[in-house]
């Protein structure tokens, strides 16, 4: 058992600090977890998106709008910008990219730079390029936000994608490149790339900087949601861009004071969706948002240490080897093992509840692995020995018993038994004349007949003396009438050393059975040294059947039985007394039947 525990240990250790081969099943039940303990919570109504979804691309291209099909003309940013900032908000932030200019349209895009450059809280998205060329960091440091650390290389290089349709001086500009992990599901964001000693803040960050809000020393956070996938707080682009062209507006004109507003896009056709673990097509919109969202009021998800889910594997598996260790019944174990499981999963629910993921389906899988393999090793075990038990029990009683008696279990302990001892008379003067081999198939032959008896009877074969057979009744299963089937056994025992004679030819040679019985309590039971033990009886009542044996020559009669088995037998036979005969190591002498 140890060497298995360890092996386990071993693996699970591997896969928790190395491997990570379970991390897709990690995720998955922590994303289910993360997903319904989100749909309790109320998203933060400050932080608003202004979608793009379907109905403004049908609404925007048709109708009294004509803006046309997207991409629209710039100036129809320009018109949300004013109506927004109008009303206050802390922030405005794109989450469309504005790096080509418009060619054919040029005053269009003239419109949108006059307009952003009446407003100082308006934020760009850029995309950083998976690229070594690019421009040097020293020199477009000042443009896009980036933070030279000590010790950063004036050479270093770095390719993004801003917002080229305005100036340099408009870039309030942060990267919103997807960080998926490895199962290409993004649970977490970008708080800042480092590129040869410089910092690249996303956009989340930019925002949370000008804002005031903390900026957690990392280079990432883990996203904690709020509410649904589209439970986030939205508001159609079509239908506010139609009220800013009202000329008397419906819409309330506070709507948006002192929130950060998001501009994004939903509709399926636009190819910004995203897999998170809320759904495989959230808008890259409701994850920006998030990510802002955290950092606003500085909740974002923690990864619990390594050490948690270690000292988790390393404590079930304790339990499990002391309780195969300490035999404790297997399903009570696998029941225990099952709570625990349920318990753990239960934990790591609620602490997910409090932005704490905390990943067990590695040492839950550690656990169970063991108790299997435990389980499974103590059956073939148990196994083993029942067949051991089978085959020497065989040796005892009948066959069918076998399997009755080992369900009910061996005990020694003292019973309530019946003795019987039965010897061949002359058998030596028969054997004289034949080969020892005639002489070992002779006394196996006649063994059989006479086995073949006592378990007719319900009886038990303890053992083989020579040619003298010992067995027993009332052990190892209960028997009311054991004095009454010893006696009926040795007469049919009588009997079929007759038939013996016959099948040898020898029906006329002087050799007859001796049997002696004695009923009385004596201990029954596996008995005998750590490496090799029996089942038999010992104590008074043996050595008296076996006294009593011998006597048949004295009393010239093939049974005899003591007095207290006559009287456990009442008139199920008929019994002549044989007088009373000195026995060895007893005082008195001892009457036979």
């Amino acid at each position: 058992m140890k060497p298995l525990a360890a092996a386990v240990l071993v693996v699970a250790a591997l896969e928790l600090f190395a491997f990570h081969f379970f991390r897709g099943f990690e995720n998955w039940v922590l994303d289910a977890f993360v997903k319904h303990q989100a749909a309790a919570l109320v998203p933060d109504p400050d932080i608003v998106l202004v979608n793009i979804d379907e109905k403004s691309l049908a609404t925007m291209e048709g109708g009294s709008i004509g803006a046309g099909r997207f991409p629209w003309p710039r100036e129809v940013y320009a018109t949300l910008i004013e109506g927004l900032a109008a009303q206050q908000p802390r922030a405005i932030v794109f989450d469309i990219m504005f790096s080509e200019p418009d060619r054919f349209r040029p005053q269009s895009d003239q419109a949108f730079i006059e307009a952003a450059s009446r407003h100082d809280n308006i934020y760009y998205p850029m995309v950083r390029l998976d690229s070594k060329e690019g421009a040097r960091a020293a020199e477009v440091a000042p443009l896009i936000g980036l933070v030279r650390r000590p010790g950063a290389d004036p050479e270093a290089r770095i390719a993004v994608i801003p917002p080229l349709v305005l100036p340099p001086k408009l870039w309030r500009t942060g990267t919103i490149n997807f960080l998926p992990d490895e199962d290409s599901v993004g649970r977490r964001y970008h708080l800042r790339q480092r590129i040869g000693g410089w910092e690249l803040p996303s956009l989340p960050a930019r925002v949370a900087m000008d804002l005031g809000y903390p900026l957690p020393d990392a280079d990432d956070i883990v996203l904690a949601w709020r509410g649904r996938a589209d439970a986030f707080p939205r508001i159609s682009f079509s239908d506010l861009y139609e009220d800013f062209e009202r000329e008397k507006r419906q819409r309330p004109a506070d709507e948006f004071r002192g929130k950060i507003v998001l501009v994004g896009a939903n509709a399926a056709g636009l190819g910004d969706l995203r897999v998170t673990p809320l759904s495989n097509t959230q808008p890259g919109g409701e994850i920006l948002g998030t990510a802002i969202e955290n950092l606003k009021n500085d909740r974002h998800m923690r990864y619990a240490p390594v050490w948690w889910p270690a000292g988790t594997g390393l404590l079930l598996l304790s339990l499990l080897f002391l309780a195969f260790d300490r035999k404790v019944d297997v399903r009570a174990t696998g029941a225990a093992l099952a709570a625990a499981s349920i318990l753990l999963l239960g934990a790591s629910w609620l602490l997910a509840g409090r932005l704490i993921l905390l990943p067990l389906l590695t040492p839950l899988a550690a656990a169970w692995t063991f108790y299997a393999a435990a389980a499974l090793s103590e059956y073939l075990r148990e196994r083993r020995q029942r067949q051991a038990a089978v085959a020497m029990f065989s040796r005892f009683v009948n066959p069918h018993v076998v399997t009755l008696l080992l369900d009910q279990g061996v005990q020694t302990a003292r019973r309530e038994v019946t003795l019987l001892f039965s010897d061949i008379r002359g058998f030596t003067t028969l054997s004289e004349t034949r080969s020892p081999e005639e002489v070992v198939e002779l006394i196996n032959r006649y063994f059989s007949l006479q086995v073949d008896v006592i378990w007719r009877h319900g009886g038990t074969l303890d053992k083989y003396i020579g040619d003298c057979i010992m067995a027993m009744w009332g052990a190892p299963l209960d028997n009311a009438d054991h004095a009454k089937n010893a006696v009926a056994c040795a007469l049919d025992m009588a009997d079929a050393l007759q038939d013996f004679k016959r099948e040898l030819g020898a029906e006329d040679l002087a050799f007859d059975v001796g049997i002696g019985l004695h009923s009385g309590p004596a201990v029954v039971g596996l008995i005998g040294s750590e490496k090799r033990r029996e089942y038999t009886a010992i104590g008074d009542t043996v050595n008296l059947a076996s006294r009593i044996e011998g006597l048949t020559k004295d009393a010239k009669r093939r049974i005899l039985v003591s007095k207290d088995t006559a009287g456990l037998c009442g008139d199920a036979f008929e019994f002549v007394s044989c007088g009373t005969f000195p026995v060895k190591g007893r005082a008195q002498p001892v009457e036979l039947f």
